[in-house]
């Protein structure tokens, strides 16, 4: 039996395998047990194995390339148009394998390890600072009930912090005392590994050469650096910088017909966390900028003069992509107002 392509749904437990030979027909059907997929396809001749990019793809992708297949992570809704009437795991597989030949198709780099590994260390801080938000917010409206109130900000918690730590206090009962010290002590603790997740991250950040050439653009920090180098590892899946700002959502949506562009919001395509980061850096540039104010003549000062600020904090975003992806694709460092420089050669 002579298999060319393989579209194989993951599951937690049973596995769907879909097989086609060279001219497209069906040739293997299969459903298989999770210990059972990598004896299985160590038994098999090298071919093309197409799989969706969600949760696990990319450590089976690791392992089915360690056994010398050709692994293909496409997005599941570029998949989604290929499937046939109901929705099954068969069905999903079938439409991988469908959707693996499209010359049109578009891929998705296959992560290391050490990328995911720094990945989890960002979302599992930003899951920390989820609930670090949603303490203070507690402890701010309990407190608030007593008619104990303080400024916005986390600078501002020491005063409510303090009026806890006094037990003579009478505007809060005891009962309430205890419970709220509760919170208190939990919030120490999740700002405790948050700090301790932002060392191991600042600390990956300083080893990686990548990551710490990305740090000189002004908007990008050691937390954006290190996740877009963890995120994007081999920047020439991009064709164009342009290519690259577009997967992040950083370009208008269009909508149009008849020769006529209608552009809209930005797309909020790809990856929030990214995203966020480089707009969250684009808006500490205009923060700083305001108290030195660029050149009218300067391409942020023309911008600033006749478009709403957080346009320009969205299109200073969109810029800071387009010079990360040519750092890291032709490398150097940034220097200028956006200039990249390239490094020379060694």
């Amino acid at each position: 039996m002579e298999i060319s392509a393989i579209g194989l749904d993951l599951a937690k437990y049973v596995f769907e395998v879909h097989g086609v030979d060279g001219s497209g027909r069906v040739v293997l059907r299969r459903q298989l047990r999770r210990g059972e997929v990598e004896k299985f396809f160590a038994r098999l001749a090298p071919c093309v194995v197409g799989m969706e990019a969600g949760s696990a793809a990319h450590h089976w992708a690791r392992v089915l390339m360690r056994l010398g297949h050709e692994v293909r992570l496409m997005p599941a809704q570029y998949v989604r148009p290929y499937r046939k009437r109901h929705k099954n795991d068969a069905a999903d597989a079938a439409a991988i394998c469908e959707a693996l030949g499209r010359p049109s198709m578009r891929f998705v780099a296959v992560k290391t390890a050490e990328q995911q590994a720094v990945l989890m260390q960002h979302r599992v801080r930003d899951q920390l600072v989820g609930q670090r938000t949603a303490l203070i917010n507690a402890l701010r409206g309990h407190l608030a009930e007593f008619g104990i109130v303080a400024a916005r900000g986390r600078a501002a918690l020491g005063r409510l912090r303090a009026v806890l730590a006094q037990a003579d206090d009478s505007r809060v009962p005891a009962l309430a005392r205890g419970a709220l010290c509760e919170l208190a002590g939990q919030l120490e603790s999740v700002e405790a590994r948050i700090g301790a997740l932002e060392a191991a991250i600042v600390a990956w950040h300083r080893e990686n050469e990548a990551s710490r050439r990305l740090a000189t653009i002004p908007g990008i920090g050691p937390l954006a650096a290190s996740a877009i180098v963890a995120t994007v590892g081999d920047a020439s899946q991009f064709a164009t910088a342009r290519h690259f700002a577009a997967w992040i959502g950083l370009v208008p949506n269009q909508h149009s017909s008849g020769g006529k562009p209608r552009l809209g919001r930005i797309t909020k395509a790809g990856d929030a966390y990214l995203r966020r980061n480089l707009i969250h850096g684009a808006r500490a540039v205009l923060s700083w900028r305001r108290r030195r104010p660029p050149s009218p003549a300067a391409w942020l000062g023309a911008l600033l003069a006749r478009r709403h600020v957080n346009v320009v904090t969205v299109a200073l975003a969109n810029k800071n992509a387009r010079v990360a992806w040519a750092l890291l694709r032709r490398g150097g460092t940034w220097r200028g107002d956006h200039q990249t420089s390239v490094a020379a050669p060694a």
